[in-house]
């Protein structure tokens, strides 16, 4: 294997690949990134055997070949090679050692065959349909912080994204919840997801194409079948085991009975709950929102620091209410908002919150009190 490259284009496809291989791995060819040349460019493919990411890029091969090398090491070589250089990779005859050269910086790293690398893409997809890439990038942002960190229920640990009817239209879904906070958000479902079958995408796998996501300025082609899901942005390509399980009946914990509507301007309630919220230490305090006569007041109470109020004009025309909140969850909740203002729909000091964002629609969350 003999190939030249675009040191800025290496590293890019590399910075895609790289991030999906643990630092730690008990298999060694884990560690490794598989570089392939084929048909006048470098294919590159990496997998931790939950999800698998692979990118061509351009590259002027003089002998056609394939090998793994480290991925952190390989990436960490060509980020301090000089910016506009051309990096030279070339095996021998053998395939252990693959020499790196750009300018008069020359590496040799050590390798192990293309055989031994695994490959999880086997198998058919049931669905393919296209969508923008900025419309799933905004269905995953509004609802990837909910997403629960608790393993021992790991069919929490992702976005479940499926289709409905409504209105008479249907509609693609994506919901995360962790128990504490529920985040919904959808769009038109796009041609192709009809009769889809409910998903729950692993939070990493969310995590990695939504950096992808972030990078696309055009649309994103999903496959996805029962078991794995395949992104198609670009160049890249990942592909993902699913979360064998089945999501809860989310439906059954958004609130349709909360009729006491409290209208606020979204930057400033954020702005506030930080505030007071710093004279506690504790992770999770508490936040009172004493609600009466179009005023808001929010109270933080410290057994160690003391006491902080600020108060609100709102717009609220029911009953006085007094209800607790755990301050990070609004303000993530409230970091999601679209527009500038937020509804909050309240029952009862008890009984979960629904909160709609005024600049979206599709989007809703719901919030569990805390007892203050």
């Amino acid at each position: 294997m003999r190939i030249t490259i675009e040191r800025s284009n290496l590293l890019r496809s590399l910075s895609h690949v790289h991030r999906v291989v643990e630092r730690r791995n008990t298999i060694p060819i884990l560690s490794n990134v598989l570089l392939k040349t084929e048909d006048g460019a470098l294919r590159l493919k990496a997998t931790d055997l939950d999800i698998e990411i692979t990118e061509r890029v351009p590259a002027s091969g003089e002998q056609d070949g394939a090998t793994t090398v480290p991925a952190h090491l390989l990436y960490d070589i060509v980020r301090k090679l000089s910016d506009g250089s051309e990096v030279e990779l070339r095996t021998n005859g053998e395939g252990g050692q693959m020499t790196v050269t750009s300018g008069r910086s020359n590496f040799r790293l050590q390798c192990l065959p293309e055989g031994d690398f695994p490959d999880i893409t086997t198998g058919s997809f049931t669905h393919a349909f296209t969508l923008k890439a900025s419309d799933l990038g905004r269905l995953i942002e509004r609802t990837q912080f909910a997403i629960s960190t608790e393993e021992t229920r790991y069919y929490l640990n992702g976005i479940f994204l499926h289709t409905i009817e409504s209105g008479g239209a249907l509609r693609l879904r994506a919901v995360a919840t962790d128990g504490h906070r529920l985040a919904r958000a959808e769009m038109d479902a796009p041609v192709g997801s009809e009769g889809m079958p409910g998903i729950i995408i692993p939070r990493k796998a969310v995590s990695e194409i939504q950096k992808l996501l972030g990078e696309a300025d055009s649309t994103v082609e999903v496959e996805l079948s029962d078991a794995k899901i395949r992104f198609t942005v670009g160049e890249v390509v990942m592909t993902s085991k699913l979360i064998d399980g089945t999501f809860p009946d989310y439906q059954r914990v958004i609130p349709t009975g909360n009729d006491k509507a409290l209208r606020l301007d979204r930057q400033t309630f954020s702005q506030a709950v930080d505030r007071v919220s710093t004279i506690s230490t504790e992770r999770g305090r508490a936040v009172k929102l004493a609600v009466a006569d179009s005023q808001l007041t929010l109270t933080v109470n410290s057994p160690d620091s003391g006491t902080a109020t600020e108060e609100l004009a709102v717009g609220y025309d029911a009953d006085e209410i007094e209800i607790g909140f755990n301050a990070k969850y609004l303000l993530d909740i409230t970091g999601q908002l679209a527009g500038d203002e937020a509804v909050f729909m309240l029952a009862d000091p008890g009984s979960p919150t629904l909160i709609r964002d005024g600049g979206d629609e599709g989007t809703l969350y719901v919030l569990m009190p805390m007892r203050v």
